[in-house]
């Protein structure tokens, strides 16, 4: 293994799925699946389409995943691969969020900004990269999931599962590749293979009967490994239940047969609990249900049907039962525990619940689901994965969450979002849950007036400030309305509303609405409160964007010294604001001030976080802008190279934010007279900008204007 950007390489992203119990490579069916993905292709594997089969039914549960999971692994083991990635691709926001884990691994792109940004810079980064790399996109709906964000490049592979290939059919590239039944000769090498001697002999008769569907046979060989039946009596048993089936329904698939006899298979090796289990994975999603998630309190006292301490023992036997039945399989990945079951297992187990029962599944689902997502949202996959289940929730429950309210998880899956910078997806989301919650719930319930804030801070973190300066008014008005002026929700959105008329350059409204709120804090909580401080600042900020320095000195000033007093010179909200005063005495033109703070700022920041802390760095770049304001260019020129040497050191030199800092070191070169150091420095750093960042980036673009001006060209 070798180091290279600062990883540890080969690098492995996303969470590949285990290979399933007597997994069967399909020797004659993908036989030419390794050969055919080679650098540069891009293979599709979809279900093949079986004469009057319906779109989603049972036989597109065909093993495709398996076979990619097959495939990338006998790449990786075989070295062929330095960076194998793993995508579900359900939702773009799933997308986004895997190529922000791929591009933290690597690390080999910048990682600021929203996750749209960061996953352009990685897909571009994939495009020029030698490594060779693999990335596996698992079920991919559309194209729309991937629009913009297509991986390519020279050294890289692609290979896709997806229920419907017609999207790629117009790719001249894409190698498509369907995924259809076993042939004889492979159903009965995976039964012998599975069932061993004893219980295989029989084996290519009861392949026959189940049609050599995949998910049938692998239903089938559990049951008969977990008990004492045979072949034999298996196929007696499917028959019975065929022909039962087929006069209630027509002719159905092995796979429907087989499940019913898998289920009852598990509530016999764990009575009274097992189905209860399976109703409530069926809510979830399929493709990974976190292990955790049977271990909450809330999965143990539906399982069990009791709220006592036995709960999880009880639910962890339902899954080992549901496990050895053939309706779940258990990842076995280090560091992963994830709980896999099939769409159309689940889709047939919802359709059996009647009366209460799917409400008390679905909310007892939820329940589960939020115990068990990680408050810090780490790790990446898990919240990904947590994300997931609650979609499937929205898809599968319907209504069944909006009893007497929204659902807790609901929220929690938006701000999920929110904290993982997947600005775009979270409004989308946002934006339809104020939707349900406004038809459902009315619009003046207070579940409908928190979707509409969060909705608008998304706006607002994703740049669409005009539209979140319009729901932040409504959702203040709507509190004043409901609540009064002084309740702390109402004052909250007020400074909402100013932090978004800040955004959208309305400062003069900006500072009226903060000045209020100011006010209000302070008649309320005090002037030495927290929340009277962040107001304060909130403040200051808005004098300072509308022209008025002078009042946000003063305002920083006051503040710094209540933030000195109460919480100590050395804590991170005084060290904060003392850096915003420089800036304010900066830009008031107070040259002496601003110096004077920006030092003690810079030393409080080395001593208490080091000298190679990122706010340590920004802070010594802004004390070389205050020596360039001031005139004093040769302290100017050295805390300018100080900078870029740090910047380089910590984060490489062709990070966006060493780029940026070369290029300000370039300029002042060029105006203390160091011409040629100017024009050496800018050029290495173009080529370091084309190298390192996309077409069209503003630092890129920056470069460029100054070579142009140094040189005269």
């Amino acid at each position: 293994m070798g180091a290279q950007g600062g990883a540890v390489w080969p690098v492995r992203a996303g969470v590949v799925p285990s290979l399933a119990d007597g997994f069967c490579a399909r020797a004659e069916t993908a036989a030419d699946l390794g050969a055919a993905l080679v650098t540069g292709a891009l293979v599709v594997l979809a279900p093949a389409r079986i004469a009057g089969q319906r779109p989603s039914g049972w036989l597109e549960s065909c093993g495709k995943t398996q076979l990619a999971v097959c495939v990338a692994e006998s790449l990786w083991q075989s070295r062929r691969l330095e960076l194998l990635i793993w995508l579900t691709c359900a939702k773009r926001a799933s997308v986004l969020s895997g190529y922000l884990e791929a591009a933290a691994a690597v690390r080999e792109s910048d990682l600021a900004g929203d996750g749209e940004s960061v996953a352009r810079r990685f897909v571009h980064w994939l495009g020029q990269t030698s490594v060779p790399w693999l990335m596996v996109l698992e079920d991919v709906p559309d194209m729309t999931a991937l629009d913009g964000l297509w991986p390519s490049g020279p050294a890289g592979r692609v290979l896709v599962t997806t229920a419907d290939p017609a999207p790629f059919y117009g790719d001249q590239n894409a190698l498509i590749h369907p995924v259809g039944l076993y042939t004889p000769a492979e159903a009965q090498h995976y039964l012998t293979g599975r069932l061993g001697p004893d219980h295989g002999q029989g084996a290519p008769e009861l392949a026959a009967d189940l049609g050599y569907e995949p998910l049938a046979l692998a239903q089938a060989s559990a049951v008969i490994a977990s008990s004492a039946m045979t072949c034999q009596n298996y196929r007696a048993e499917f028959a019975r239940k065929r022909e039962r089936a087929e006069q209630a329904s027509g002719s159905p698939a092995a796979g429907a047969v087989t499940w019913t006899i898998s289920a009852e298979q598990a509530d016999r090796l764990a009575p009274g609990t097992a189905r209860a289990l399976l109703s409530l994975a069926a809510y979830l999603d399929g493709r990974g249900i976190p292990r955790a998630v049977f271990g909450t309190p809330a999965a143990g006292a539906h399982i069990s049907g009791t709220a006592d301490g036995e709960g999880a023992d009880r639910a962890g036997q339902a899954l080992r039962a549901a496990q050895l039945a053939g309706l779940v399989s258990v990842d076995t990945a280090p560091a992963v525990a994830l709980i896999r079951m099939s769409q159309v297992v689940q889709a047939a187990v919802r359709a059996e619940l009647t009366g209460e029962l799917p409400g008390r599944a679905a909310r007892a689902a939820a329940d589960a689901l939020l115990e068990a997502w990680p408050e810090d949202e780490q790790p990446a996959w898990l919240a990904r994965t947590c994300r997931l289940g609650a979609y499937s929730l929205q898809r599968t429950a319907a209504g069944l969450l909006w009893a007497g309210g929204c659902h807790r998880v609901l929220v929690r899956a938006g701000q999920s979002l929110d904290r993982s910078r997947l600005t775009g997806p979270a409004v989308t989301y946002w934006s339809e849950l104020a939707e349900v919650s406004d038809r459902v719930l009315g619009r003046g319930h207070p579940d409908t007036l928190t979707a509409r804030a969060r909705l608008a801070e998304a706006y607002l973190a994703a740049g669409q400030v005009s539209d979140a300066v319009s729901w932040f008014r409504w959702v203040l008005t709507e509190r004043v309305r409901m609540l009064g002026p002084d309740h702390p929700s109402a004052i909250t959105s007020r400074q909402d509303l100013g932090r978004a008329l800040m955004a959208a350059g309305e400062f003069a409204d900006a500072v009226t609405a903060l000045e209020r709120v100011v006010g209000d804090y302070e008649r309320i909580h005090g002037p030495d409160r927290p929340e009277t401080l962040v107001a304060q600042e909130h403040l200051a900020a808005a004098y300072l964007a509308a022209g008025r320095p002078a009042e946000a000195v003063r305002l920083y000033q006051r503040t710094l010294d209540t933030r000195e007093r109460a919480q100590g010179p050395e804590h991170p909200d005084t060290m904060a604001t003392r850096f915003k005063l420089a800036g304010a005495c900066l830009a008031d033109g107070k040259y002496k001030n601003a110096l004077s703070a920006y030092k003690r700022s810079l030393a409080y920041r080395e001593r208490v976080l080091g000298p190679d802390d990122l706010d340590t760095i920004a802070a010594r770049a802004a004390l070389g802008v205050a020596y360039h304001a001031a005139g004093r260019m040769a302290s100017a020129v050295q805390a300018y190279e100080k900078t870029h040497a740090a910047y380089a050191r910590v984060l490489g030199s062709d990070h966006p934010d060493a780029l940026a800092s070369s290029a300000k070191l370039a300029q002042a070169y060029y105006e203390v007279g160091r011409v040629t150091d100017a024009v050496t420095l800018l050029r290495d750093t173009l080529a370091l900008c084309d190298r390192a960042l996309p077409p069209g980036d503003p630092v890129t673009e920056n470069v460029l204007r100054s070579l142009a001006r140094v040189t005269g060209r």
